[in-house]
């Protein structure tokens, strides 16, 4: 009797050490296939989920203690902290903040089909922003938002029917303020130079496609590229805002930075995911706040739910004095 159950347990021991390697194996290739986003568009979608590689990690790590595996629990240990060094960072190097009264910015990706009105109202009130970016904006979105008019004297629509509608609403004046298409995709970006209380910026808001094959990933960051030249075009200070359809570690948003010479607003206020808003364990940051070293980040946060599969990305600003 004794014999049949030592039996079992080693078989049980032994399906549980066959596991651990299929999900360390797992983890390990998910790690590697995002370093390579730059030859294929599907590796590239293993760059975005660096906090879960090194949660799962994580876990691997009391299972392999647990199962007496030292040596591979050292291994796991050194693959989880490889991929916490692409998050650790943004807990860093928060900018000296300028001693202007911030400005409030907004970005809301509504999702065209969220019928969650009230709740997207209630979220404007609360943060009462000075500048506020919807993007999803549908006509019928449109006519809904209408009682933010009295609030935003100034505005910037061009509502569609798909996904790709946006909408500029400002409680400060709006100069050149235009639609575009920036990149091949078709879809519209608003570029706008915005009056504030200690300077003017050039804003640029902007929703790429997503990256769900392999045309549009490649129309996406076609648009990232094409955004880095407008922004090095612009006269003033740059704020690029937008569901930008891509994390701070893919190959291209790093591109976007470095060839803008932009920085992410993200840094030195930790990790701050927005999507998908229904699964907190899967959620990575798509919503971005790009800014010109002249800008100064005051605060920086994601707010609550909208109803959208995004939440509202929310930030206080002002410009350097010189």
């Amino acid at each position: 009797m004794r014999k049949k159950q030592q039996k079992k347990n080693m078989s049980e021991r032994t399906r549980l050490d066959g596991y651990l390697d299929i999900f360390a194996l797992g983890v390990l290739a998910a790690t590697l296939f995002g370093f390579l986003g730059r030859f294929w568009w599907i590796f590239d979608l293993f760059s975005h989920f660096r906090v879960q590689y090194m949660q799962m990690g994580l876990v691997l790590i009391g299972l392999a203690l647990w199962q007496r595996r030292n040596k591979q629990a050292v291994a796991l240990a050194l693959l989880a902290g490889l991929n916490y060094a692409f998050v650790l960072p943004f807990y860093f190097g928060q900018p000296a903040v300028s001693e202007a009264k911030p400005v409030r910015a907004m970005l809301m990706n509504l999702n065209a089909s969220n019928g969650h009105t009230q709740a997207v109202l209630a979220a404007v009130k609360a943060a009462d922003p000075d500048l506020l970016l919807l993007e999803e904006v549908t006509p019928k979105w449109l006519r809904e938002l209408e009682p933010l008019n009295n609030d935003f004297p100034y505005r910037i629509a061009e509502p569609r029917e798909d996904c790709f509608g946006i909408l500029l609403l400002s409680k400060h004046p709006l100069k050149n303020g235009q639609v575009v298409e920036i990149g091949s995709a078709g879809v519209p970006s608003i570029l706008a130079d915005i009056y504030l209380p200690h300077g003017e910026i050039s804003f640029i808001g902007t929703h790429p496609l997503p990256p769900i094959g392999a045309e549009y990933a490649r129309q996406r960051d076609h648009q990232l590229k094409e955004l880095s030249k407008y922004a090095r075009s612009q006269k003033h200070p740059v704020l690029l805002v937008g569901d930008l359809n891509t994390s701070p570690w893919s190959p291209h948003f790093r591109d976007l930075l470095a060839e803008s010479g932009l920085k992410n607003s993200m840094d030195g206020f930790g990790f701050q995911p927005t999507w998908p808003a229904g699964n907190p364990l899967l959620r990575i940051p798509l919503d971005h706040a790009l800014h010109a070293p002249e800008i100064a980040i005051h605060t920086r946060a994601v707010g609550k739910s909208i109803g959208s599969d995004h939440l509202p990305l929310i930030l206080g600003f002002s410009i350097r004095e010189k």
